[in-house]
């Protein structure tokens, strides 16, 4: 049968108080568990206080441990059939469960489900000190695998300034995947497998539509993120690709995960003096509720300005873009599929590790985003230059 990890921890218990003491390895024989989890779970169970623990056995407290040797098979403690497969517990540490993330948690959650196992998830907040904390949780619930979003303000991060959570990935004994986080070159982090949304690469979709329907002078409202700095280091190179200008315009950040009117106010003010003054004709507005509040504060601030007349809009994440009065042409990142890809590879990391197999060359995925053509941004023009000068 198949138990949860406080049920194992249990019929551990029971079955050493019962013998006295028995070898680590009938444990996991006789439970149809891996020896790594059987050892890992005869740790956390010694470390409470609960068991005793010694040189590839386990005895109850109190008992004499046997001297020279491990104990003995005892043969009551052998199945008269082979085991089923343990069913995986994969652990997932994030930094929210809404917006972003939540599309992810839900492939991820699904692909587990799928081969009959169980997802646990942790929230760190932004917090690095929470990356740590979470993933002490999760080895003390005995997953077999983890799923790691660490808080690191670019998206990229080494040993040093991991705050011990995933740069732990090069001495932890689990398998484990970054999902939308990368090591930085030459880290030991840059060794763990990864599955990432190509922001940078989405950024470039969204400009290549908007010269391709006549703009050339493309501005980019974005704030303080980790997509953010792939989404600038993407919109930048298209610009150069397509010999095209990118005017400044001040960062629009929502902080604390509430609306900013006066800062949204002061983005829309100087997007509109762009606008007037023949600068700026298109805008990438990173996100998508940033840029449904943006037009908002356009209408009521700039109203003589006409979206998509007199300047288009391609939101970058399409959480609610349709839903805008004005449905915005948005740039959409597979989140499901990052989190479906990120869980089957790390559940074929599982399985690997289970059989005793090295699973071959850590991997690295990007994932391309797509661009879902809406209203903010007009039609397509037969001669764009026609408006590569208004």
């Amino acid at each position: 049968m198949r138990y949860t990890v406080d049920e194992r921890h249990e019929r551990i218990v029971e079955l050493v108080r019962e013998h006295g003491s028995l070898r680590v390895s009938d444990l996991a024989h006789h439970l149809g568990i891996s020896l790594v989890t059987a050892r890992r779970d005869v740790e956390t169970l010694a470390s409470r206080g609960r068991l005793d623990r010694v040189r590839g056995a386990v005895h109850w407290p109190g008992t004499p441990a046997p001297r020279g040797q491990a104990p003995q098979p005892i043969p009551e403690l052998r199945p008269s059939t082979a085991p089923e497969p343990e069913a995986p517990v994969i652990g997932m540490v994030v930094p929210q469960s809404q917006h972003y993330f939540g599309e992810i948690i839900r492939g991820a959650r699904e692909t587990v489900a799928a081969v009959g196992g169980r997802l646990i998830l942790g929230y760190s907040g932004y917090r690095p000190e929470q990356d740590a904390a979470q993933v002490d949780r999760m080895l003390e619930a005995g997953v077999h695998g983890l799923l790691l979003t660490p808080s690191w303000p670019t998206g990229t991060g080494g040993a040093e300034d991991a705050g011990g959570a995933a740069t732990t990935g090069g001495e932890l004994t689990l398998p484990a995947v970054l999902v939308e986080r990368r090591g930085e070159v030459g880290t030991r982090v840059a060794g763990l497998d990864h599955v990432c949304t190509d922001h940078a690469a989405g950024a470039g979709v969204a400009v290549r539509h908007l010269v391709e329907i006549g703009h050339r002078k493309i501005a980019l409202v974005a704030g303080e993120s980790p997509t953010a700095v792939q989404v600038r280091r993407g919109y930048e190179a298209a610009l150069r690709a397509f010999g095209v200008s990118g005017p400044p315009v001040e960062p629009l950040a929502l902080q604390g995960g509430e609306v900013d009117t006066e800062r949204i106010d002061t983005v829309a003010e100087r997007l509109a003096a762009l606008v007037d003054s023949g600068e700026v004709t298109a805008a990438l507005v990173l996100s998508d509720i940033d840029a449904i509040l943006l037009l908002q504060s356009l209408r009521s601030r700039a109203p003589h300005l006409r979206v998509p007349e007199d300047l288009a809009l391609v939101a970058y994440d399409d959480d609610v873009a349709a839903l805008s009065d004005l449905p915005l042409t948005a740039v959409a990142p597979p989140k499901y599929e990052v989190g479906a890809t990120a869980a089957e590879l790390l559940l074929q990391r599982v399985r690997e590790r289970a059989a005793g197999t090295s699973g071959g060359a850590r991997r690295h995925v990007d994932l391309l985003p797509e661009l879902r053509v809406r209203a903010s941004c007009g039609e397509a023009t037969e001669n764009s230059s026609d408006q590569s000068d208004r």
